[in-house]
């Protein structure tokens, strides 16, 4: 039976944004954001993780460690009763220094290829999915998806609201506080 994703970009969504995690001890969950996981699960929706992590193409650190951050991410949740269903992420750059992720991928949002790989491994209910980030380029794949994209205020959120959003062909269908807003206005939109 297909069931509804709920697609969460990772840095600045999940975790505080700080730019390039090139370290295990880096990664920050944000708060509420173990909670967000926790109702998704309870009511019946995939989380999955959707995150371009492109300091692998640029050699800034190993793709080991991205995997490392992963791991350390769902144990995190884990310890909150949380449970991430999928991790997908995109380590490519057209410009990249090493050579073998130099491509000009389909996986890098707002490109659609990490929702379609998603797609292959769970049986999803596209007509009731979302996407939920930080940036632009995540309102983008949602709107390149045919999903409804949410938009949170964290991480590069604010920025990309004020500065970016107005300059696009597409906007979000709700612009939350953070995380959990977002989540909760999609459990509340069940009922209706």
């Amino acid at each position: 039976m297909k069931k509804p994703a709920v697609f969460i970009d990772r840095d600045g969504t999940i975790n505080e944004q700080m730019g390039y995690i090139n370290h295990v001890s880096r990664f920050i969950l944000l708060p509420g954001a173990a909670e967000s996981v926790r109702l998704l699960n309870g009511h019946g929706y995939l989380a999955i993780v959707v995150s371009n992590q492109s300091g692998v193409g640029r050699g800034y650190f190993p793709i080991e460690l991205v995997h490392d951050v992963h791991e350390y991410m769902k144990s995190l949740l884990e310890k909150e009763g949380a449970a991430v269903d999928g991790i997908y992420f995109c380590p490519h750059h057209p410009e990249a220094l090493v050579p073998e992720y130099r491509i000009d991928c389909n996986c890098r949002k707002p490109k659609t290829g990490l929702i379609e790989k998603a797609c292959e491994d769970f049986d999803i209910d596209m007509k009731n999915s979302y996407v939920i980030g930080d940036r632009c380029s995540d309102i983008e794949l949602a709107d390149r998806s045919d999903l409804k994209g949410l938009m949170v205020k964290t991480g590069y959120g604010l920025g990309d609201i004020e500065y970016v959003l107005p300059n696009t062909s597409f906007e979000p269908v709700y612009i939350a506080k953070d995380l959990l807003y977002a989540v909760r206005w999609i459990i509340e939109r069940e009922d209706l």
